[in-house]
């Protein structure tokens, strides 16, 4: 797909009219919505990713790659880039008709003295700080939070626990917003997801599920909690695994050497095969294990 062809100039989101789309000077897929700039940048090995900037002073045809600062994720393709802008124009036509209200507040919040707020609806306020922030709800609207998410204070910070307001206030949010949220609910918190929801999260649908599933099923074998690659046996990485992945005092340790074409850390870590990967009590390349320590 390239900024001329019909998918592109037509699929403009409403409010953002003649198309988002153009070239960069040197040559890069670039867009214009509102004030944000996004642009398909070139990764490593032949990959691209979102880059992002905000009002650019000068037209999308003098821009280069030099004006751009944010990372915004990987990109399959052209049309991924174009979703991606489209998606960024809709967020901002909601968050136009949502009326949102920057006020003055220095109220104590858990993150310290807050340094403004966005005010959402009444009783619903994202606070900032020098250091973190997040939302405060009035008792009121933290009652409408499921019992499995609640938090007794009303607090919840901005990272993860922002999406429990979206969930729980959804008339407050952009659908891309609720869409982020609902991702998040599922990855952290996927029992409350399923008791709020009655619904059960297949294989690949939480990554904290997930993660479960996996120490589970590999509780009893060598996991790799450390890795270097060997100076020592050419083609090969050294590896510190334990039983189960586990960590702290006690925790019987084991080196084996991996063969480094093989040796490609997971979702949640490298489990050994004894069959294949051998226990190796060689010098070592770790400085904890130069001291001549034997497994």
């Amino acid at each position: 797909m390239n900024p001329s062809s019909p998918a592109c100039i037509d699929s403009h989101a409403p409010g953002f009219p003649g198309g988002p789309f153009g070239r960069s000077a040197d040559g890069l897929l670039v867009a214009l919505v509102g004030d944000a700039a996004f642009a398909m940048a070139p990764g490593r090995d032949g990959r691209h990713y979102l880059a992002t900037a905000w009002r650019i002073p000068r037209p999308m045809g003098e821009w280069t790659r030099s004006d751009f600062y944010g990372h915004s994720g990987e990109l399959a393709d052209e049309a991924a880039f174009c979703a991606a802008v489209l998606e960024n124009a809709e967020h901002q036509r909601e968050l136009k008709m949502l009326g949102r209200a920057e006020v003055y507040s220095r109220a104590h919040t858990p993150w310290g003295a807050s340094q403004g707020a966005t005010v959402y609806a009444e009783g619903v306020e994202r606070h900032s700080t020098a250091g973190h922030g997040g939302f405060k709800l009035s008792a009121e609207e933290n009652r409408k939070v499921h019992p499995t998410l609640r938090s007794t204070a009303g607090w919840y910070e901005e990272d993860s626990e922002w999406a429990i307001v979206a969930i729980s206030l959804p008339h407050l949010f952009t659908t891309f917003e609720r869409r982020c949220a609902e991702r998040t609910i599922k990855n952290s918190w996927p029992d409350a997801w399923e008791t709020i929801f009655g619904t059960v999260l297949a294989p690949g649908e939480s990554y904290e599920k997930d993660r479960r599933s996996f120490e589970l099923a590999h509780a009893n074998d060598w996991i790799v909690i450390s890795a270097i690659t060997s100076s020592r046996c050419e083609g090969f990485v050294e590896c510190v695994a334990t039983p189960g992945g586990r960590r702290g005092a006690g925790t019987e340790e084991r080196r084996f050497l991996v063969p480094s074409s093989e040796y490609a850390v997971g979702r949640f870590g490298f489990v050994i095969d004894p069959n294949r990967h051998q226990v190796y009590g060689g010098p070592s390349d770790f400085v904890g294990w130069q001291t001549g320590r034997v497994t």
